[in-house]
């Protein structure tokens, strides 16, 4: 039966594309579309169902069911229709230039979408001194504006749509251009350290215990300031080469264990000013693109007063999903606490964009892990999804345990952008609200200190525009960076010339900086 469905499926779509351009009833019109999109995810949604049904039936283990009937159940992968060749035919090339004013919504969507460019090598490829001297309070907007999908772009996306198949990978797919966040994925990183006094503080714990959970308590609040605003908007695709330099400035009465602290009250809202830096602690970040394929991105941060420092890796891989776009971030980061000589290795979770084509949304989900090999300490973290009937949003569980006893020491629940919950196993809790944490600001230097590789340098003219609203000057910006790096690219391929990136040096499956705190001590 979904076999005689699917061939419906392929007809119908056959039929609507055999449409004229133009005319009362043509291939673009909104109701068509709507039926394609709708058809193909319903025709997905049928495969998902047989699938759970024959595990169900399998978990059972009911005779009447023979193995041959099995295997014939399961003999249908999918539909065929929707395949890649539509894509690499052009067919989406005769889509009216609308394409370019698209808002849609994630992380990025990897690779083709934006980049398949490669710059040269600055001159001075080596490591450059960052003074931090130069930075400033970083004065960028906070929110991004918060726009719906506009009608006459939903045409664009419903065609997009109806031609991806479900669990398609989207680095294999060039997208049309869309309206972008004002910044780079290498700063969105940078963002999610906008609790600095938090990270600093596990420093300061007595024992691997209080450490631990303090760590725990800063991963489970790093997130939400890395979303600029509800909704879903895509950072720049960093371009291999590309860096990102800022700072923090954190007042050393501020840093402190957090498990004595009482609840976090809206009085800490404002962000204390470090007036002599003397009194404060610093902690530099760098962030740099070293991979085009795949697309991998390190960033590095550190505080030398602290003895802290962490490292870390990320892949992004984006799936098409329906009506959602999913973004696996692979890879592990390193929190290492020199005096304790203590390490954490952390993994992250998956993001998603929810309703594109109305009023795209993210949501976090998967389960993460946080572990130390030294103390047994380790945690897990889980991000769930909504549920598709009821449930809330947002919600994250997590579970601190100490391994060579089988003891949970610490347990938490609630909103990863709103209030989160822990209890510990002396039966004390305490309440954190991530929404009046205070944020402190990053320092940045200004655009004229900055290289021409330096993420805000490199992309600000398409900041510029997207500022103005101007979309078509946008692109068009973007178009001619997008350009340029890949006659570098053609160059260095035509030379043999390997790609070394500038800050991190590759150790295996992953990367490290290349000059660490731990190495200096």
């Amino acid at each position: 039966m979904m076999n005689q469905v699917e061939g419906q499926q392929k007809n119908l779509v056959h039929a609507i594309e055999s449409l004229p351009g133009s005319g009362p009833l043509t291939a673009l019109d909104q109701d068509l579309l709507l039926l394609k999109a709708t058809s193909a995810a319903t025709l997905s949604c049928l495969g998902e169902c047989l699938s759970l049904l024959q595990q169900s039936v399998h978990q059972a283990g009911q005779p009447s069911h023979k193995p041959g009937a099995s295997e014939n159940i399961l003999g249908w992968h999918g539909p065929k229709s929707h395949s890649t060749e539509q894509m690499k035919n052009g067919t989406l090339g005769s889509l009216p230039s609308a394409s370019a004013n698209i808002t849609w919504a994630i992380l990025p969507n990897s690779a083709e979408d934006e980049q398949t460019l490669q710059p040269e090598p600055e001159p001075n490829s080596g490591p450059e001194l960052v003074l931090s001297e130069d930075e400033k309070s970083d004065n960028e907007d906070k929110e991004e504006t918060e726009l719906g999908v506009m009608e006459d772009q939903r045409s664009i996306i419903l065609h997009l749509i109806s031609q991806l198949k479900l669990g398609m990978d989207l680095t294999k797919v060039v997208l049309p251009t869309f309206i972008l966040e004002k910044r780079s994925l290498l700063e969105m990183y940078a963002d999610f350290m906008a609790h600095p006094d938090l990270l600093l503080a596990v420093t300061a714990g007595a024992t691997p215990e209080e450490r631990v959970i303090c760590f725990v308590e800063y991963y489970l609040t790093a997130f939400h300031e890395g979303r600029k605003g509800a909704l879903a908007k895509k950072p720049y695709n960093p371009i291999i080469g590309e860096t990102f330099h800022c700072s923090w400035e954190v007042p050393k009465d501020k840093v402190r264990p957090k498990r004595t602290a009482a609840s976090s009250s809206g009085n800490d809202h404002e962000c204390p000013v470090v007036d002599d830096s003397s009194k404060g602690y610093k902690l530099k970040f760098v962030a740099e693109q070293v991979s085009h394929h795949p697309p991998i991105s390190c960033f590095y941060c550190e505080c030398k007063e602290r003895r802290l420092c962490v490292s870390t890796h990320v892949w992004t891989k984006s799936k098409f999903m329906g009506m959602s776009v999913g973004v696996s971030m692979i890879g592990e980061g390193v929190l290492r606490l020199l005096e304790h000589g203590e390490e954490y290795v952390f993994t992250l979770p998956s993001a998603y964009a929810r309703s594109i084509l109305t009023i795209p949304w993210v949501e976090l989900g998967g389960k993460v892990s946080i572990n130390c090999a030294k103390t047994g300490y380790s945690a897990t973290v889980t991000f769930h999804t909504k549920p598709f009937y009821g449930g809330k949003v947002h919600r994250v569980t997590a579970e601190v345990k100490h391994n060579p006893t089988n003891t949970i020491v610490c347990k938490a629940h609630g909103e990863w952008n709103g209030t989160l919950e822990f209890t510990y196993s002396n039966g004390e809790t305490k309440v954190i609200d991530t929404t009046t944490l205070p944020v402190y600001p990053k320092k940045i230097r200004p655009l004229e200190k900055q290289g021409p590789m330096e993420s805000r340098n490199l992309w600000k003219e398409v900041t510029r525009y997207l500022r103005l609203g101007d979309i078509d000057a946008a692109t068009e910006q973007k178009r001619h960076l997008e350009e340029k790096q890949r006659v570098e690219e053609r160059k260095r391929e035509s030379l043999h010339t390997p790609w070394k990136p500038k800050y991190f040096i590759q150790e295996g499956d992953g990367w490290i900086y290349f000059n660490p705190l731990w190495k200096a001590h």
